[in-house]
């Protein structure tokens, strides 16, 4: 809330420079914010009785964009890259899929390692858990098991993040 959007009786005021000028009511605390050419704006609405500060508007809501911009900036996003392996896969595949697993982990994200039963291999889940285990062996050095192997429907998958 700004200027004349303020409703309260009584406002704690802070002028630009940041020092406390009391305790007054909005109708003064306008008064001075005129004075000074600038707004006075609510910053904390919920304090007894509630802060304002007299800033320049405009400049106070670009400096806030502009450090939520910076914010975004910062921060990493961590994708999840799909490997998918079927029941009868040979060790060379095996070897080529743990490779690029590696890349994908080297540069920061997590591996969901899918393994796709088709058919009559429905019939033999139980005896390809092993592959996904063996996948995980393979990249124990670089990698750990954040949700272990479970069946969903006609896939079988669990994933895999960077060690710390």
């Amino acid at each position: 809330m700004i200027n004349e959007q303020i409703r309260d009786r009584e406002v704690r005021v802070i002028s630009e420079e940041g020092e406390q000028l009391g305790i007054m009511s909005a109708k003064d605390a306008m008064k001075l914010a005129h004075e000074a050419d600038l707004d006075l704006v609510k910053i904390a609405p919920k304090a007894q009785p509630p802060v304002c500060k007299i800033i320049d508007y405009g400049k106070y809501k670009y400096e806030l964009t502009r450090k939520e911009k910076e914010a975004k900036k910062k921060q990493k996003t961590v994708e999840v890259k799909e490997v998918r392996l079927s029941p009868n896969i040979d060790t060379n595949d095996l070897n080529t899929k743990v490779n690029s697993a590696k890349k994908f982990i080297g540069k920061g994200n997590k591996v969901k390692v899918t393994l796709r039963f088709r058919g009559r291999e429905m019939a033999h889940v139980q005896q390809s858990r092993h592959i996904l285990d063996d996948f995980a062996k393979m990249l124990e050095d670089v990698a750990v098991v954040e949700k272990p192997a479970k069946l969903e429907g006609r896939n079988m998958s669990m994933v895999l993040t960077v060690k710390r």
